[in-house]
């Protein structure tokens, strides 16, 4: 049976749920069928785009497979393998819902959790994360280190940051480009600019087809961009507190060298020369900090103002959207009247 969009949903929002997908050919056919069993049974207003991210298997094909007869499916390619992060900026930009979900292709989350996620949304959290119940080997350890990390960190007080979630439409639209693996950080960015963030318990299950993605070779990348994204937003949001922290630092430094210096030579009559070019070398080196800091205030501020020019931008888009949908609208209606005019002409 085929969910019913006409029944009435209890859920005020459509929903959007991307699922990259990449070598999981064989766990296509079950995940299709959950997600419609979920969307019929809750009568959630949802559609589910799969994006294929350059699979080697047959995952395209079976997707495409499965979305014949399925309005509430769309299937996306990137073409080739680009990455997670690529895929789910792919679904994301396509989707059309007013709330976000992430979820996996692999099957170790159900569909069946979507719901109570999407309620905490609706309950007037930004974003919710699923905190993930049950066994999953060395991974288990890896993410255990990275949240914790990441807690430390950031002071997000959510047990798993890098799981299933749901978010609006608008958390995402205020994310920066995000580079490869940062998707990772996408709640940690969300809470820094100032939304909710909750999470709710899911739980895991063992993978049954197709193999893992994660590598031990992870954990070093994961490790560096974990220090990189809290030096762009604790750092780069207010460069000046860097450079020019470390600026007056040292030119503070040379002008006390400088004092020795003096000391030095004209009370003790014991000259120190070496001790004039670490007096130059501190506070032109101090300057030249305060200096980087205007010019990376500048940029950010010109950032800023392209991001604002964007906001701008998808507004009139948006408006432009709404006033063709009512144009459409308007001439359907036309049409009925003419339609209706015509019936009384030919009845008399």
């Amino acid at each position: 049976m085929r969910p019913n969009p006409q029944r009435r949903s209890r859920y005020s929002r459509r929903v959007s749920i991307v699922v990259p997908a990449y070598n999981e050919a064989d766990n296509i056919k079950p995940l299709v069928e959950k997600f419609e069993e979920m969307i019929r049974r809750t009568r959630l207003p949802a559609e589910v785009i799969i994006v294929d991210d350059g699979s080697d298997d047959q995952t395209l094909q079976f997707a495409q497979q499965e979305a014949r007869g399925r309005r509430f499916l769309r299937v996306i390619s990137t073409g080739r393998h680009r990455g997670l992060t690529s895929a789910l900026e792919t679904g994301f930009n396509a989707a059309k819902g007013k709330i976000f979900t992430f979820w996996t292709a692999d099957l170790q989350y159900m569909p069946d959790e979507i719901p109570k996620m999407i309620a905490r949304i609706e309950d007037g959290y930004d974003v919710i994360c699923g905190w993930k119940k049950g066994r999953y080997g060395l991974k288990r350890l890896v993410s255990f280190v990275y949240n914790m990390l990441s807690r430390l960190l950031f002071g997000v007080k959510v047990h798993d940051l890098n799981s299933v979630k749901a978010f609006r439409r608008e958390v995402y639209e205020e994310m920066p480009t995000l580079r490869e693996g940062w998707h990772r950080y996408l709640v940690v960015i969300a809470a820094q600019r100032g939304f909710k963030v909750g999470e709710v318990r899911v739980k895991l299950y063992p993978r049954l087809h197709g193999k893992t993605k994660f590598s031990i070779l992870r954990i070093p990348i994961g490790l560096t961009d974990l220090f990189s994204v809290k030096y762009q937003i604790s750092f780069m949001r207010k460069p000046m507190l860097i450079f020019g922290s470390l600026g007056i630092l040292l030119v503070f430094l040379g002008f006390v060298t400088g004092g020795v210096a003096i000391y030095l030579r004209y009370i003790l009559h014991d000259g120190f020369r070496p001790l004039l070019y670490l007096v130059m070398l501190l506070v032109i080196s101090g300057l030249a900090s305060i200096g980087l800091g205007f010019v990376a205030e500048s940029l950010i501020y010109v950032k800023d103002e392209i991001s604002g020019l964007k906001k701008q931008e998808q507004k009139i888009d948006n408006l432009a959207e709404s006033i063709s949908h009512l144009r459409k609208q308007l001439q359907s209606i036309e049409k009925s009247v003419k339609r209706e005019v015509r019936s009384g002409d030919k009845s008399e």
